[in-house]
């Protein structure tokens, strides 16, 4: 076997010693959130509460509705209000004021450790309305301990309709979500999965089908059906896709 020491892994591109000019890059956290945005499907923004505008918008389609990032860079809020159904900006102030309130309750060493996701529409320039996926995360607090500025996922939603509003801490099977018909969030845990309905959701992953996932694993193909089922009653979902996407979003796979 290849001496370690001596694998291009290690040496290619080993890096000397870091002059203080360099270091002073590490305070553009910028490139980082940029870095992340060039390695996913998912679009990627960042919000500043100090200037309520956005700080950050990615190139990823899915959020821009038809527009540049830059675009959407310069609309800032005006963005919702154009591009949110008037009913849902409602439900946006709901879960705005609601998810603050919560996070104000929070010890101030934990408060990054809490992320909160939803459920809306957003309405491009051709009429036709998406439902997608936001998660909000904090990025920086002030001394005081308020949010400044936080880091927001957009993805396609895996429910049919908007809310699915929840609160979810790093690291803890604990999650909130919150009952908008009385405004409470209510505690319970998140959804699990045994380990062999993990791999059949993997190898479903993969693009393998019912048939080639029993020859797979061993079992026949009612058997892989039986955990298809078991899958869909833990996680709330109609089908393998919406499966996938709720086991992606709760990082169960």
């Amino acid at each position: 076997m290849k001496n370690k020491q001596s694998s291009t892994l290690i040496t290619k591109n080993k890096v000397g010693v870091v002059s203080e000019k360099d270091n002073q890059q590490q305070t553009n956290y910028l490139e980082a959130v940029k870095s992340f945005a060039r390695l996913t499907y998912e679009s990627v923004y960042v919000i500043n509460y100090e200037t309520m505008s956005f700080e950050y918008v990615s190139e990823n389609p899915l959020f821009l509705c038809g527009y540049s990032s830059e675009e959407v860079f310069n609309m800032g809020y005006d963005f919702y209000f154009k591009h949110v159904p008037e009913e849902e900006l409602n439900l946006l102030e709901q879960i705005n004021e609601a998810g603050f309130d919560f996070f104000e309750k929070l010890p101030a060493n934990t408060k990054k450790e809490y992320s909160i996701t939803y459920d809306f529409h957003l309405t491009n320039q051709n009429g036709k309305n998406t439902l997608i996926n936001h998660k909000l995360t904090p990025l920086f607090l002030t001394g005081d301990s308020k949010l400044w500025k936080a880091m927001c996922i957009v993805s396609l939603a895996h429910h049919q309709h908007p809310g699915n509003v929840f609160i979810k801490r790093q690291g803890s099977e604990e999650q909130w979500e919150l009952d908008l018909k009385n405004n409470i969030w209510r505690k319970s845990l998140k959804p699990t999965l045994s380990e062999r309905e993990i791999e059949v959701l993997r190898l479903h992953a993969q693009g393998l089908t019912i048939n080639q996932i029993a020859e797979k694993i061993f079992v026949s193909p009612d058997t892989v059906k039986y955990y298809r089922r078991r899958i869909f009653e833990r996680l709330s979902v109609n089908n393998i896709v919406e499966a996938l996407a709720a086991a992606v979003n709760s990082k169960i796979i």
